[in-house]
């Protein structure tokens, strides 16, 4: 999941455990562009938020790689099995995904200004993060000596797959991590890319069609909760099964996006943070997270808490965190040769996961976003 500043991130596969109002319409005016303004000027807790979403999905995937199942996963434990911490990362993305990236549509000048800037948030970090496993994770891994795994044809596959995000795991040659079923998976955190790509050319098609406003918003929560709901109905659907089930976390930060900052609120942040608690006892978590936890997302992130600053201080690194963590996680298991308990994975793939995506932020993904950013002109949107 990622916006401007975005993340389009993602976690290993869900378990089977199975603006103030504006007075005028959208553009950049009043409190909108107030608000974008502050988003730059990182006033906020976003960069904060996405940090601490993509470490809980190094998080979980520690244990699934060092002990090859999330059973033990402390959240998975403490919701009964309902999901696992790096799962409601997941959630967090999207929901800051929808709130920014509305937004993006909304203060950017054309079509095709907004999808060029969509396509340089996700694809330039992606490529070298596929470049950087495939040729230098890869080789240093594989029992093929080094000529036989650049002539494998499971080689081409994994790049064109994952280029396409396709939304399977493509094993490179001779790579095998570990003993354990997470063994062969080279990145279990992208398969979320193809469904947040989805998400942003619903957003430009509703924004075409003069249909991004406040109700469509709200009706696509409902399918959301809907769609979680016939999970195991929608399971031969495919891509628009899937997308089904994650559009409501999406459209709760597109609903925010339209309610402004009167709806924020510190009575209704606690009411909603006693939602979630009340929805795990009831065993319908991940149900109504797009509704108490994505007002909770929205108002944790627009808040500012100094103490925060540190983890935004080197930049947006939450998508760097999201795609090299787990590679690095399954690096490490493999030069440990397993003997590696979950908190020592997870404490050693976070430092150089951190890292990584310093320098994926650095040297590929902000130079990328301001090949996307010019002066933003109004885009025809429909009212609230």
């Amino acid at each position: 999941m990622h916006e401007d500043g975005d993340s389009g991130l993602r976690a290993r596969r869900r378990p089977r455990c199975r603006d103030p109002r504006r007075g005028r319409r959208y553009g950049g005016r009043g409190p909108d562009r107030r608000r974008d303004r502050d988003l730059s000027d990182r006033r906020n807790n976003f960069d904060a938020l996405r940090f601490c979403a993509a470490a809980s999905v190094i998080f979980s995937h520690a244990f699934l790689i060092a002990e090859g199942s999330e059973g033990n996963e402390w959240f998975a434990r403490l919701t009964g099995g309902q999901t696992i911490l790096g799962l409601v990362g997941v959630f967090v993305f999207f929901t800051i995904s929808g709130y920014l990236v509305t937004g993006s549509y909304l203060s950017t000048g054309s079509a095709g200004r907004f999808a060029l800037k969509r396509g340089l948030r996700i694809f330039p970090g992606l490529w070298v993060n596929l470049l950087v496993v495939g040729l230098l994770l890869g080789p240093a891994i594989s029992r093929l000596p080094l000529g036989e795994y650049l002539a494998d044809p499971g080689l081409r596959d994994f790049f064109r797959n994952n280029v396409l995000l396709e939304a399977t795991d493509t094993p490179l040659p001779g790579v095998m991590f570990s003993g354990n079923d997470a063994g062969r998976i080279v990145n279990g955190a992208l398969w979320t890319l193809r469904y947040e790509l989805m998400m942003y050319v619903m957003v430009l098609l509703l924004g075409l069609a003069g249909l991004l406003r406040l109700w469509v918003c709200l009706a696509l929560v409902a399918v959301g909760i809907a769609g979680i709901y016939f999970e195991q109905a929608l399971t031969d659907w495919g891509d628009l099964g899937e997308w089904a089930w994650l559009v409501g976390f999406f459209a709760a930060g597109m609903t925010m996006r339209f309610l402004g900052d009167g709806w924020r609120d510190g009575r209704l942040a606690l009411a909603a943070a006693v939602g979630l608690v009340v929805s795990a006892w009831l065993h319908v978590f991940i149900m109504l997270f797009p509704v108490f936890g994505g007002y909770l997302v929205i108002y944790l992130a627009e808040a500012h808490s100094r103490r925060l600053d540190f983890l935004s201080r080197a930049g947006d690194l939450s998508y760097g965190l999201y795609i090299y963590g787990w590679p690095i996680e399954q690096a490490v298991a493999w030069a440990s040769g397993g003997r590696l308990a979950w908190w020592q994975l997870f404490l050693i793939s976070l430092a150089l996961a951190i890292l990584a995506a310093t320098a994926s932020w650095h040297g590929v993904e902000r130079w990328a976003l301001r090949l996307g950013h010019r002066r933003p002109v109004q885009l025809p949107a429909g009212g609230s």
